[in-house]
């Protein structure tokens, strides 16, 4: 499971969510495999990994992405008594790649000396104070949520029924790109706008990346 849904919509799960699912599934003998690939290394700050937030050690963890600042670098790891339990040959042909190796130990020698995850946490308060602006202003704005650097704007026909609005993303995915800043889509239905930059951005990129947004929701006003 995602400790966020990424592609999902950013959603973010109530607390207690994975200590219940961690109690349900291993008491089926089954293990707890956690995905960090898109919430791993501070995106969702104060916490390295998202799953910290809710207190679950998970039994297998994978990661990659914010690993190697955009290396093809993906890594596995899980407790000490699943990975003795594993008595067979492991066969990877890309696997401890040195040039991989040395690309992923350097951008963690950055993220610990730049304290990542409180930079996330404080761009991140940052970014999502300027959203819940923006929701104030635009009807169809149904929510925003996310944590750290993981922040969504769930567009809606209306907040009344919440009627999902893919073609306002839509329109807004293309007013923001033409306002120089690009975003994402997510959300089952094609309505939820991702905003993720980089976990490195600085202050002043948030406030320019806010402004162009500002512009773009202008811009989407104007559909009927």
């Amino acid at each position: 499971a995602e400790t966020i849904q990424g592609v999902g919509g950013y959603i973010v799960p109530p607390p207690g969510y994975f200590q219940r699912a961690a109690e349900i599934i291993r008491s089926h003998g089954g293990l707890l495999i956690i995905d960090e690939v898109q919430t791993g290394f501070g995106r969702t700050g104060e916490k390295w990994f998202g799953i910290e937030h809710w207190g679950v050690e998970p039994d297998i963890m994978v990661m990659a992405k914010g690993i190697a600042n955009g290396f093809p670098v993906g890594v596995t790891i899980t407790t000490d008594e699943i990975a003795q339990a594993w008595t067979a040959k492991t066969i990877s042909t890309y696997g401890g790649n040195p040039v991989s190796m040395a690309a992923a130990d350097a951008t963690l020698e950055v993220m610990v000396r730049e304290d990542v995850p409180q930079r996330c946490a404080i761009r991140g308060e940052q970014l999502r104070s300027g959203l819940d602006e923006l929701y104030s202003r635009h009807e169809w704005i149904g929510e925003v949520r996310g944590m750290g650097l993981m922040q969504a704007l769930e567009l809606v026909e209306d907040r009344r029924s919440k009627q999902p609005s893919p073609r306002r993303a839509l329109a807004l995915l293309e007013a923001a790109k033409e306002e120089g800043l690009l975003i994402g889509v997510g959300g089952l239905h094609g309505q939820v706008i991702r905003v993720g930059p980089s976990m490195l951005v600085t202050e002043q990129q948030v406030a320019d990346a806010l402004e162009r947004l500002g512009r773009a929701c202008a811009r989407v006003d104007r559909l009927a």
